[in-house]
């Protein structure tokens, strides 16, 4: 009986995401999954969603520790049952939200993983190798161009692999040098791309994806107005993208070319704030994971900039340079 009043609440919650709050489905389902392991730990414990107390939910949070679930997975749980009870709370079916003064677990302290610029940078060069040599066989040539593409579109502009999939032709202005990208939430931002992306995605535009269209009588439909393409001429799907970012680097992945985007333009001294805009985050507690990296740059900008911090270093060349004229001038 717990189990089915339970799975009926989640039911209307899904429904209140995709209807009302307009989320995707994918989105959806990640929400529903995170709230069904909450309520069948609560069901463990004789308890039910719309019962659950504040020591239920610090419980969760430490079974999940305790089965080495990492904090960033905790920690967008917590979020998910906060979304979950806070919709609870408005719609008046309960007087208490279990999730008050429940911290979060550090999760922005864990740095994702990215690649070195070397690494990013012989990805790339491979991907425009094999564009150059396949010229004499089309559809080849066609899905080089396609990857080649892709490729620099992740880490020129920090996108997610949905993001990817889901972009339309129309949503691309190369004269003005940017995209629109829908993100989570149907939320739209505009993404400046780079002269590599641009010559990429342009030359794929021109040679690659009317080959690909071609293929399938029914490229003129919604489906054929996607930007990228497969061999088959369908929408591509994020599944590919996973498959061609490991075959330039099994180490790699379309999340982690995203990472390595915001991380290289972090260590070249952009703003947190304009890597939050950048990437699409929601929150700048999100894009707060780069701090450090942004701690050694304003160091940097704190010692060349800063009066206290200039004099200081004009009084330590001044004195070393001192000591060097004396040793220049002591007799050997």
């Amino acid at each position: 009986m717990d189990t089915a009043r339970n799975l009926g609440l989640l039911q209307e919650y899904r429904t209140y995401l995709r209807v009302e709050k307009g989320l995707r489905p994918l989105t959806c389902e990640a929400y529903d999954s995170d709230l069904k392991t909450f309520a069948e730990f609560l069901e463990s414990r004789h308890g039910v969603l719309l019962t659950a107390a504040q020591q239920d939910v610090a419980a969760f949070l430490e079974h999940l520790r305790t089965h080495n679930i990492d904090s960033r997975s905790a920690a967008r749980k917590l979020s998910c049952i906060r979304g979950f009870y806070k919709w609870l709370l408005l719609d008046r079916r309960i007087d208490h939200d279990p999730t008050v003064n429940i911290e979060s677990p550090k999760a922005w302290k864990v740095l994702p993983k990215s690649l070195a610029e070397s690494e990013v940078n012989a990805m790339l060069e491979s991907a425009e190798l094999s564009a150059r040599q396949s010229v004499s066989r089309p559809l080849a040539h066609a899905m080089a161009l396609r990857d080649r593409a892709i490729l620099e579109l992740l880490y020129a502009g920090g996108l997610r692999v949905s993001e990817v999939t889901t972009l339309s032709t129309s949503d691309l202005a190369l004269d003005s040098g940017r995209v629109l990208v829908r993100g989570k939430g149907d939320k739209e931002r505009i993404v400046p791309l780079g002269a590599a992306a641009l010559e990429a995605l342009s030359l794929y535009l021109k040679e690659g994806r009317p080959h690909l269209a071609r293929v399938r009588a029914k490229a003129h439909s919604a489906d054929g107005a996607k930007l990228f393409l497969s061999l088959r001429g369908m929408p591509l799907t994020r599944q590919s993208v996973w498959i061609l970012v490991k075959s330039r680097n099994s180490g790699a992945s379309p999340h982690t070319l995203r990472h390595s985007c915001a991380t290289h333009m972090v260590e070249h001294g952009a703003d947190l704030r304009s890597v939050q805009l950048l990437l699409g985050h929601a929150d700048i507690s999100t894009t707060q994971v780069y701090t450090h990296l942004a701690l050694g740059r304003l160091k940097a900008v704190h010692r060349q900039h800063h009066p206290r911090a200039i004099r200081r270093a004009t009084a330590e060349s001044e004195e070393n340079a001192a000591h060097d004229q004396i040793l220049e001038e002591k007799p050997q």
